[in-house]
């Protein structure tokens, strides 16, 4: 009877295309959507993730995320390293500045100035160049998104391409000399502008002339010390806000959650593909199954039981289903494959998003098969004799 069921699906050939291109692009919107989403919010706190050897972030208590930075006095530095617990703490600069071109267009930036003598918080992957060639007189350090887009130079003709930055090149930030002495590979950030290291030091001679130009203190924990603990104990000799890498990731999280509608935007999208597959393989299975009442007909005429028929009809769903949701699940593999390590649109793949998603094309099947079968279920025999 299995086999029976799979022919009367595979001989209607139009219907049975149908139902599988609906539930691939159904597919397709409900894997995409979220996993452009989660690489989205990824972005948020990737600044975080670059920077993974310090254990603990102090900040100003008026901080809510990572890019919302507070200047503090370099005074607090000192303060920072008296606190029991902390085996080292060093500072770091993030602040937007403008570069300007060779054809004099102003590019925002984002400006990093790591700790002149350590470099802790530089890029961990060097495409060109070494990260100790930032002690250089006017060194800085691209990374490779930027070197390649925003801060390329710009093409001579009108037809031509701009030329990506290379070590040797010139910059001019602030009105001052930039020397590009590498290349690093970074993640993409939330806004997706160009990075630019450089040293502590250099970093607040680029930036305006401000009182207070520390923007975070890395800080290193003892091995035999809680982070929490010394987290809090940093608060409450200091008055800063200390958090752990992973608190200030959450806290960056709920920030841009809370405050955007990026994730409303994005939900509605994945809702409406699971309404519309819903809709379109129910309808058109439904559609399958009047077409075939004559054959379902003559099965119970011959004896078959509603359970029998229940199994064929489930079997049928299942298979369109499952064909449908590969379909659709690896045209997203193929756009994520195309769109990896890309500073613009991109997405995250993850084996929770394909069972998620799985479950939910497995609902879609599901409907669609209980609507038929109730109509088979209450179909009489005798209507084959007619």
């Amino acid at each position: 009877m299995f086999q029976i069921a799979l022919k009367m699906l595979f001989g209607d050939r139009g219907k049975y295309f149908g139902i599988i291109t609906g539930i691939a692009l159904a597919s397709l919107l409900m894997i995409q959507q979220p996993g452009i989403l989660i690489s989205i919010f990824s972005r948020t706190y990737s600044f975080i993730s670059d920077v993974a050897l310090p254990d603990i972030w102090v900040m100003d208590p008026m901080v809510k995320y990572v890019d919302d930075s507070q200047p503090m006095l370099d005074t607090e530095l000192y303060r920072i390293r008296g606190v029991k617990g902390v085996e080292w703490a060093v500072p770091l600069y993030k602040g937007n500045q403008r570069v300007r071109l060779a054809d004099g267009q102003l590019v925002g930036s984002n400006l990093l100035g790591l700790d002149d003598a350590t470099l802790i918080g530089g890029p961990a992957v060097m495409l060109k160049g070494r990260l100790a060639d930032l002690r250089l007189p006017d060194a800085v350090i691209v990374d490779e998104a930027g070197a390649t887009g925003r801060l390329a130079k710009p093409a001579t003709t009108p037809e031509g391409k701009p030329t990506p930055l290379q070590v040797g090149d010139i910059l001019e930030i602030n009105d001052k000399r930039a020397l590009v002495v590498g290349i690093a590979q970074a993640r993409a950030t939330f806004q997706s502008q160009p990075i630019i290291y450089t040293t502590y030091t250099r970093a607040t001679s680029f930036a305006l002339s401000e009182r207070k130009q520390l923007s975070y203190i890395l800080v290193k924990a003892k091995s035999d010390e809680s982070l929490q603990t010394v987290a809090r104990r940093i608060t409450h000799d200091t008055g800063m806000a200390a958090r752990t890498a992973q608190e200030f990731k959450d806290m960056t999280f709920r920030y841009i959650l809370n405050n955007t509608s990026i994730l409303t935007n994005f939900g509605f999208v994945v809702v409406v593909g699971f309404i519309v597959g819903a809709a379109v393989t129910g309808q058109i299975f439904y559609n399958f199954t009047l077409d075939n009442l004559r054959y379902f007909a003559v099965f119970k005429a011959m004896g078959a039981t509603d359970r029998m028929l229940r199994r064929m009809i489930l079997l049928q769903a299942l298979l369109v289903g499952f064909v449908g949701f590969g379909l659709g699940a690896g045209a997203t593999a193929l756009f994520a494959a195309a769109t990896r390590g890309r500073a613009g649109l991109s997405m995250t793949l993850n084996w929770e998003l394909l069972v998620g998603s799985g479950i939910a094309v497995a609902l879609i099947v599901l409907f669609a098969a209980l609507i038929s079968v109730r109509k088979v279920l209450r179909l009489e025999p005798a209507v084959v004799f007619k």
